[in-house]
């Protein structure tokens, strides 16, 4: 029986002409109207002064490197890499001798407008709720004890990779979620929990060779072991919406914790095991440990002890932001994004090299990020994809090969979505860490290697390491909501 295959995963594309998108297309023609009108006003040399200035604008949007970015795109984020260093943006100092909230070490960037509350879900469990005051939407993070899939059939990897399909399409349906994110990060284990573990059911009058064979489980197991934990962080937004007025945040707390049962429970089926919903302490301890990696051992060595870590008290004390890397407390990190998903028909495999732990790096974490349609917006964007495909194959000479290819992926992503299949977008952030700042080319070789075995293009976060780093954490940051162009013009692009 041969092994299921996976794919079909598509950017829109809105319609245009000449290699232009609508949003090129208007420019242009826009512009030559207004060198007609300057014509007729000012005469023939100014119009065509206004006919190179169109030109000018325009032209660069026409060519676009491997990930989709036009010319203008990469100079502009160029230029506001400098002028944000200019103004002193890349440096982030905390602690008792900085200026940041009464001596505390807080969140920097895209996360400082973070806060942790305590709240109930409808079994009593406690949970972290965030609450990102600058976009008004609220975070729920779920730790799972995902096992991966060895030592299981090819069948029941495809029911688990199903369910989880599954469970990512029902996200559409829950009302006002706006963003969905799985960390898996992987770093070297202390071999710290199987102590306590081993500990906790010793008995004093245990046979003395029996407490040997233990002993010597404890000391050599985790030699060359790794720790991996798997985090599902779920963002809802508290803005009015269908006819609803806007929540506070005690409302969302109450609404949230409702909900809580059902998408642990139902996580089950996916591999991920049993979800728990982290609390304030235990999410600050991670969250200091991805921005001092040091502090590991003592975090996995102080068991509840370490998830008292304050709130306030989780971020770096020192960050430097570099345009290729990141600078923070002892340690050296790059993020890249996920440029181009793999192409063609893959495994339920491919991510593994990706995911799996590799010697060489300290810290990798590996963050998926979804961000589901609700059923009436999944009808309009699909059949407005096809429409645009169908749009420019019937203004090109010949039907080229990605055209055609362009067309049947959205005439099946139609006819699934008009059976019942939800629609999600999604992207991927990958950031390794390492201890300093001589490792960090041998890192770069290593992960994008990790990236070519797994069928997709990685482009490194030039000039957004900061907020690639933070949007990477187990935070529910919803990138889309921290953009200045409306999503509606970028989708026109």
């Amino acid at each position: 029986m041969s092994s299921r295959v996976y794919g079909n995963w598509r950017r829109p594309r809105s319609a245009g002409m000449w290699g232009f998108g609508t949003l090129e297309l208007a420019i242009l023609f826009g512009g030559v109207c207004f060198a007609v009108l300057v014509t007729l006003r000012r005469g023939l040399l100014f119009g065509v002064a206004a006919v190179v200035v169109v030109l000018v604008v325009v032209v660069p949007m026409r060519f676009r490197d491997r990930y989709g970015r036009h010319v203008w795109q990469a100079v502009l984020g160029r230029v506001a890499w400098r002028l944000g260093r200019a103004r002193g943006q890349g440096l982030y100092v905390s602690g008792p001798l900085a200026r940041v909230g009464y001596g505390t070490c807080r969140l920097p960037g895209l996360a400082a407008g973070i806060e942790a509350l305590d709240a109930l879900d409808g079994l009593g469990r406690p949970f972290a709720l965030l609450w990102h005051r600058a976009t008004d939407e609220a975070t729920v993070v779920i730790e799972t004890a995902a096992d991966g899939a060895a030592l299981l059939d090819d069948s029941e990897v495809d029911d688990r990779v199903a369910t989880w399909g599954t469970w990512l399409a029902g996200l559409s349906y829950v009302a006002g979620l706006v963003g969905a994110s799985v960390t898996v990060e992987a770093a070297p284990g202390t071999g710290a929990r199987l102590r306590r573990e081993v500990q906790s059911h010793l008995v004093p009058d245990a046979p003395a060779f029996a407490l040997e064979v233990m002993a010597g489980i404890v000391d050599s197991y985790p030699t060359g072991s790794a720790s991996i934990s798997c985090r599902v962080a779920l963002t809802w937004s508290m803005a009015g919406r269908l006819g609803r007025r806007a929540r506070g945040i005690e409302e969302m707390a109450v609404d949230i914790g409702h909900q809580l049962p059902h998408l642990t429970r139902s996580l089950a089926g996916t591999g991920a095991g049993p979800g728990l919903p982290m609390g304030v302490g235990e999410l600050a301890a991670a969250i200091r440990v991805a921005y001092e990696p040091g502090t590991h051992a003592w975090v996995e060595d102080g068991g509840d002890l370490a998830h008292t870590v304050a709130w306030h008290d989780c971020g770096p004390r020192h960050q430097q932001e570099h345009r290729g890397h990141l600078v923070h407390d002892g340690a050296c990190s790059i993020t890249w994004e996920m440029g181009q998903a793999p192409r063609g028909l893959v495994l339920s495999s491919v991510l593994a090299p990706v995911l799996r732990p590799h010697p060489k790096l300290a810290r990798k974490r590996v963050t998926l990020l979804y961000r589901p349609h609700d059923p009436a917006t999944s009808a309009a964007v699909v059949e407005r994809d096809f429409r645009n495909v169908a749009f420019t194959k019937t203004n090109e000479k010949g039907l080229g090969a990605a055209t055609r290819l362009a067309l049947e992926q959205a005439r099946a992503t139609a006819d699934e979505e008009a059976r019942g299949a939800g629609l999600t977008r999604f992207a991927m952030l990958v950031t390794a860490t390492v201890g300093d700042e001589s490792q960090l080319e041998e890192a770069a070789g290593l992960v994008e290697e990790l990236g070519l075995s797994a069928r997709m293009a990685l482009r490194r976060c030039w000039g957004t390491q900061g907020a690639s780093f933070s949007a990477a954490l187990p935070l529910g940051i919803v990138l889309a909501s921290h953009l200045a162009v409306p999503e509606f013009v970028r989708e026109l692009a």
